[in-house]
């Protein structure tokens, strides 16, 4: 690899953590003066997680095949975590205590 392609190659990331920032930026002006929508910013995060996969993970040069075989297990791992949020939310009325009071001495 000469320096020519790596230079390209740094641009490139430069190119996309300013691409992301901007997004975030935007994020957060939309948020203040439009009122936050789920839905955009849902849409917006999606887009910066995409970029962010594609790009620093290096995930965009491998196969395709690789890439459709890991959505289905990434999306089961996510929906899984979310099954135990929704535990705590029912904490208080089993009588368990999230936050336990420090005994004074």
């Amino acid at each position: 690899m000469n320096m020519a392609e790596k230079s390209n190659g740094m641009a490139v990331t430069y190119v996309v953590y300013v691409v992301i920032l901007a997004i975030a930026v935007f994020q957060v002006v939309f948020a203040f003066e439009l009122g936050p929508s789920l839905t955009l910013m849902m849409m917006i995060a999606a887009l910066q997680a995409s970029l962010a996969v594609l790009y620093f993970m290096h995930l965009g040069k491998e196969r395709p095949g690789l890439v459709l075989a890991l959505i289905p297990y990434t999306m089961f791992v996510l929906f899984m975590m979310n099954m135990i949020w929704s535990d705590a939310a029912h904490a208080p009325a089993l009588g368990l205590e999230l936050r336990p009071e420090r005994q004074s001495q």
